[in-house]
């Protein structure tokens, strides 16, 4: 399972703060590599930079380069993905004798880089069963499950190293992850609960911030949510901040459930593209902020063209089929079809393997039914929507991400007539969230076309 010549001496060695041993870290060295987990857990400040100056210091650090490219794959952007493939390459070159814990990790990145997602998480899986407080592998577990859209192993792979975290330090980063597992998988109060306590003990944790943003939006207590996050802001909304932009949706989330349309548009304008962000998980959260927008009849005008053209670098039909989902929402918007259209020709040409298979299984129903719901053909885009939404296990992204199909499933039902499949779809909404004034006004206007 994982292996390689073994480093003699590892007990000696520098460790981490979990206590983790650090082949070839200096002490200085070692401070920038935990710092550099902080802030990857926190979404807040660059966490690459300390690892350069770490490998600088530290030209024989492994673990640092394995971070670096954790991080950059984990971008799900291909350039990026690119980058952590140089980076496992060197590592080859440079590290013939292996550490056990740089093994594991290594086995699990060359999977990852090559889009064999569930294969690398499985790898982490196994290596933290046996070494619960390897914080950079519990930290790129969680990201990997996120990306499979894996709602069990979000909630059990933290689960399983909880306990092995009692009086280590950044437990309640841990407490942040598990409440999104948890939240994934369902379990609402208890999401909540353990959110709330990670706030309690670290009140710029904006992970667990967004843990019980997603509780709320699941929930449909709109008006709380718009408050909760709202009082919060100077705790997750900071320059510095990955996790800003995202944070930002979750709001305009709530102004939509609330039919606060204006406020809505007004943070794309104001928060999420002010920048004009080009890291790919903000421009998803744009393009499915005005996709919903567009599909219940707001007039976003030519906001998309910007964000169509932001999109042209990372999407390919082969990194990642959850961001070409986005991109080819975005490539609709501007009146792009054949660039959305193209991403599927595109993905003819990838190599074997799980985004491949994504993409034939997923992303292109999508695609084509985004597409096809664009040119008005309301029961092709039906016909495509309402099989691909059931997604588990594959293709990515949260609950409250994914809800875009259905919203284009629903919008498609009601536009094509198409009367029980609306009805029983705005009653699957409503079970959820009764009191959502966007579903309710598509309870309105189903009733209409009858």
């Amino acid at each position: 399972m994982v292996g390689g010549n073994l480093r003699l001496g590892e007990a000696a060695m520098i460790q981490d703060r979990q206590g983790n041993s650090l082949p070839g870290a200096s002490p200085k060295a070692a401070e920038l590599f935990d710092l550099s987990c902080r802030r990857f857990a926190r979404f807040r400040g660059d966490p690459v930079a300390p690892l350069d100056d770490a490998i600088a210091d530290s030209p024989e650090f492994g673990m640092a380069k394995i971070a670096k490219a954790w991080i950059y794959v984990m971008s799900t952007e291909p350039g990026a993905t690119a980058g952590a493939r140089r980076i496992l390459r060197d590592i080859e070159k440079e590290h013939p004798a292996l550490s056990e814990r740089e093994a594991a990790h290594i086995e699990a990145l060359q999977a990852a880089t090559v889009g064999n997602w569930t294969v690398a998480g499985r790898v982490l899986d196994m290596w933290s069963a046996f070494h619960p407080r390897d914080y950079l592998a519990l930290l790129a577990g969680h990201q990997i499950d996120f990306l499979t859209a894996n709602a069990r192993n979000l909630r059990d792979r933290i689960a399983r190293a909880l306990p092995a975290w009692e009086k280590v330090p950044e437990r309640s980063f841990l407490l942040g992850m598990l409440a999104f597992g948890l939240e994934e998988a369902g379990d609402y109060p208890r999401a909540e609960a353990a959110g709330r306590e990670a706030l309690e003990k670290d009140a710029d944790d904006a992970w667990a911030h967004h843990a019980v943003a997603h509780v709320m939006e699941m929930q449909g207590r709109a008006e709380e949510g718009r408050d909760f996050i709202r009082r919060r802001r100077a705790h997750w909304a900071q320059p510095d901040s990955f996790l800003k932009i995202h944070n930002w949706w979750h709001l305009a989330l709530c102004h939509l459930e609330l039919g606060e349309f204006e406020s809505a548009l007004q943070l794309y304008d104001d928060e999420i593209r002010a920048g004009e962000s080009t890291i790919a998980m903000n421009l998803a959260d744009a393009a499915a902020l005005l996709w919903r927008l567009q599909v219940i009849g707001v007039d976003v005008g030519e906001r998309w063209d910007e964000l169509a053209e932001a999109w042209t670098q990372h999407a390919d039909g082969r990194c990642y089929p959850f961001n070409d989902m986005h991109a080819a929402m975005a490539f609709i918007g501007a009146g792009r079809r054949n660039d959305a259209l193209d991403l599927l020709v595109a993905a003819e040409g990838a190599e074997p393997g799980e985004m491949r298979d994504w993409m034939a299984q997923t992303g292109r129903p999508v695609i084509e039914g985004l597409v096809a719901f664009d040119r008005g053909h309301y029961m092709e885009a039906a016909e495509l929507l309402f099989p691909a939404r059931q997604i588990y296990g594959t293709f990515g992204g949260s609950h409250a991400q994914r809800d875009v199909i259905d919203w284009t499933l629903t919008e498609a039902a009601i536009r094509g007539k198409i009367h029980g499949l609306a009805d029983s779809l705005i009653a699957e909404r409503l079970s959820l969230r009764p009191g959502s004034r966007i579903n309710r006004a598509f309870q309105a206007r189903s009733k209409k076309e009858h």
